[in-house]
């Protein structure tokens, strides 16, 4: 959407592509695009929303495009499984990208030289940047409006999609992790529950396994499968978890407290594993998802775009 009242060098929206005309969405949705492939000539910003077949190859007219443009300076976007159209270009060999965890495994079959990361919700190299699913889209458009624009802008720009400016963690939290056995997932659930409740303790991995009635060895390798992560930091992940749902929760809990309701014991500590695995310290994380002030929107602050053409 056009948006005067941040002044005049907003975002110039367009859609191309390489035959102009009637396109059909996979929701069904009919659209004319009128412009080629030339629209992206003078482009900045150049988003790719999809691409429809994970086995098609790109046509070269696409990848010759694209790769002009990056080399003039424009910036590069895929959204889901658009990545596989700058994997198609090489732009990507040999470093960090993200897509949908659905199609990571195969795409990544296809394009060895790409290092895919399956659990962060976007990769930004500067100028390529890569999301995961759609909603991790909306979360990598609004990045760019806060590197554009500022962080207030962005913050705008979030409230009016109803949306955090920023979420924490990836998208590993959403992939199903292969189960065991049923025996085995019923052995450990009890396990798990009991480790969930006592997250504010110590939780030795050897007292664990004694609980599940398996070695120490068996418990680990089992866990992994179930869980898709080490005893350990399946723990870490639930502390941190736990401390963010108490700083969100209460604004008036000290963060001593939290500490030591979540298992972290010293605010250090939790600081230090805030730091490592989130960026942001739990102060930060508090004043992120702290309430935002009341505010009434004009009809057309709905819904913002946020595409260069």
């Amino acid at each position: 959407m056009p948006r005067p009242e941040l002044g005049s060098d907003w975002y110039q929206f367009g859609v191309c592509t390489l035959y102009p005309g009637v396109v059909r969405t996979s929701g069904g949705i009919e659209t004319v695009i009128r412009q080629g492939l030339e629209a992206l000539d003078d482009a900045d910003l150049i988003i790719i929303p999809g691409w429809p077949d994970m086995e098609a190859t790109v046509p070269t007219a696409v990848t010759d495009a694209l790769l002009a443009a990056y080399y003039r300076g424009a910036r590069l976007v895929s959204l889901c499984s658009g990545v596989v159209v700058l994997a198609h270009t090489g732009l990507l060999d040999g470093r960090r990208a993200t897509t949908h965890w659905r199609f990571i495994e195969t795409i990544a079959e296809r394009f060895p030289a790409v290092i895919f990361d399956a659990d962060v919700l976007y990769v930004d190299l500067g100028n390529i940047q890569t999301a995961a699913g759609s909603a991790a889209g909306i979360d990598l458009c609004l990045h760019i409006v806060r590197q554009d624009y500022g962080v207030e802008i962005a913050n705008s720009i979030a409230r009016g999609l109803v949306m955090p400016p920023h979420r924490e963690g990836g998208q590993s939290q959403f992939i199903p992790q292969p189960v065991p056995k049923g025996y085995e997932a019923s052995r450990l659930g009890s396990v798990i529950e009991v480790m969930q409740r006592n997250l504010h303790k110590e939780l030795p991995v050897k007292e664990l396994a004694d609980e599940a009635g398996m070695s120490l060895r068996t418990f680990q390798r089992r866990f992994e499968a179930l869980t898709g992560l080490p005893p350990s930091v399946w723990i870490l992940h639930e502390r941190l978890h736990l401390a963010c749902r108490l700083l969100e929760a209460d604004q008036s809990i000290s963060l001593e407290e939290v500490a030591l309701k979540s298992g972290f014991g010293t605010v250090p500590t939790m600081r230090h594993h805030f730091r490592q695995k989130m960026q942001v310290s739990p102060s930060q994380y508090r004043k992120t998802f702290s309430p935002l002030p009341p505010r009434s929107f004009l009809p057309d602050e709905s819904f913002a775009g946020t595409f260069h053409a």
